[in-house]
């Protein structure tokens, strides 16, 4: 163990991977230069650093928003000031894994909203599809540019107790969180300028200038400066920070539903001088809230006849309509099966094992054990609905049962993944916190890219295991060294 006053009260988690420490409590290498540089500052200089990130947040307005804490809207997003690090031969695994998966992915999507192969040959049950409330038939026969469903994707990886990565889950509707990513990079430079330079760590900041030129890439009309925006559903969104964050950065409009128009099958941005005719939505709104005249009629968040204007090809929209199918948790479990459906190829990235409720045999199973159990509605999000089996009183799991006993396809189980753990300063001292990861890959005509990093997030609290931001996590700067 590292002789320092702050680690004086680092305590390895028993059968937990640590990214600072290997099983011998010896420094890993690529730890080595954040931890001379940590043993050097005294707890007043760290303490100083931890305090300046807190001002940078507020006075920068690096908020989230939580509906159901009763205090207010916006909350500062907890920030971790240790960065956490990964090699470049682990990213270069991740990376290889994600593409991968998200090569399967945008075919999956393609050939169930068009031939349906997959289900034909009986890869995937036809259940699984036709009972997911994301399966939308208004996008069955229709083509979208490049055959690209999913352009920007955000994959949850964690690590189990020897170091494998898992994904535990896909994002590939309105994937957030990126923002956080970016702002990280800029305060981790603010408090530790020499040391990403000295450390090689690789650069985030290019995502915006990647994604505006995919963007720029899909407009149906051939014109030097296509329009896009951004549509966000408005200011008492949870991510509202980013909707203006992202628009900032690419130079484009941030709009809401109410400043858009149809006409003759074609979308238009009212000005102060006229319509103007837009190319390409960036759209941060769900499916179901996109048209009132085709989903929702009590939507005010989207466009009325933006579905027709869509489908004529007048206007591309990203991500797809109608990708939740692929990112249904109960979906999630067919993905190496559809690795190597499409690709031929033994999925690079493992799932985490996975039980189908509406399987009589399998609930069976976890109910038996679901102590031991991870239970998430499949369509859940944010850390809500779930039940940590470890965790949950007797008279929590049999409300739960009864709950999935009404609808056993809304609920999938995986066994309590002991997440990797990462050195976090907490009260003036480093201590393990348990993280997962979520880098955020960028699907254009030209390939995938995916920018080296992501957003870690941080179960706060001690002996947690729940990293969302709504449930009390933070996050941390994720360095990807070259």
């Amino acid at each position: 163990m590292y002789q320092s006053q702050h680690f004086d009260k680092y305590n390895l988690i028993n059968g937990v991977w640590d990214e600072m420490y290997n099983e011998k409590s010896i420094v890993r290498d690529h730890y080595k230069k954040v931890i001379d540089y940590l043993a050097k500052e005294s707890p007043d200089d760290l303490n100083k650093k931890e305090e300046l990130a807190k001002r940078l947040f507020m006075t920068q307005g690096i908020t989230f928003t939580v509906y159901n804490s009763g205090e207010g809207i916006e909350k500062i997003f907890p920030f971790d000031i240790i960065p956490r690090i990964i090699t470049a031969a682990e990213w270069a695994f991740v990376e290889r894994g994600i593409k991968q998966r998200l090569t399967a992915l945008n075919l999956f999507l393609k050939d169930i909203y068009h031939n349906q192969f997959i289900i034909k040959d009986g890869i995937v049950p036809i259940d699984i599809i036709y009972s997911c409330p994301h399966f939308l038939r208004e996008m069955y026969q229709l083509d979208v540019p490049y055959d690209v469903y999913v352009h920007i994707a955000g994959i949850d990886l964690i690590r189990d107790y020897d170091g494998t990565f898992y994904v535990l889950e896909d994002n590939l509707r309105t994937p957030s969180g990126v923002s956080y990513m970016l702002e990280n990079r800029e305060i981790t430079k603010r408090l530790f300028p020499d040391l990403l330079p000295n450390c090689n760590v690789r650069s985030v900041t290019e995502y915006p200038s990647i994604l505006y030129k995919n963007l720029l890439s899909l407009s149906p009309r051939q014109i030097s400066n296509p329009t896009i925006v951004l549509l966000s559903p408005g200011i008492y969104n949870s991510a509202y920070f980013e909707h203006t964050t992202l628009a900032r950065l690419m130079g484009v409009e941030l709009v809401e539903g109410r400043d858009l128009v149809v006409n003759n099958h074609k979308v238009y941005m009212k000005t102060t001088t006229g319509l103007q005719q837009i190319d390409v939505i960036y759209r941060r709104v769900d499916d179901e809230f996109l048209d009132p005249l085709v989903f929702n009629p009590d939507s005010v968040l989207g466009v009325a006849g933006l579905m027709g204007a869509y489908r004529k090809g007048n206007v591309a929209i990203v991500n797809a309509i109608g990708n939740g199918v692929a990112d249904d948790k109960a979906t999630y479990i067919y993905v190496p099966d559809m690795i190597k459906y499409y690709l031929n190829e033994e999925p690079i990235l493992k799932n985490v094992p996975t039980h189908r409720l509406s399987n009589p045999d399998e609930r069976d199973y976890v109910f038996k054990n679901i102590n031991k159990m991870v239970v998430k509605k499949t369509n859940g999000s944010g850390g809500y609905g779930m039940l940590m089996g470890h965790a949950s009183s007797e008279e929590e799991i049999e409300e739960y049962k009864l709950e999935i006993l009404k609808d056993p396809r809304n609920f999938i189980a995986q066994p309590t993944i002991s997440l990797s753990a990462a050195p976090c300063y907490i009260g003036g001292v480093l201590q393990p916190r348990r993280i997962d990861l979520r880098p955020y890959a960028l699907c254009g005509p030209d390939g995938i890219e995916i920018v080296p990093g992501g957003l870690t997030r941080v179960a706060l609290n001690e002996g947690s295991l729940v990293v969302n931001s709504s449930q009390g996590g933070g996050s941390k700067d994720t360095w990807v060294l070259s």
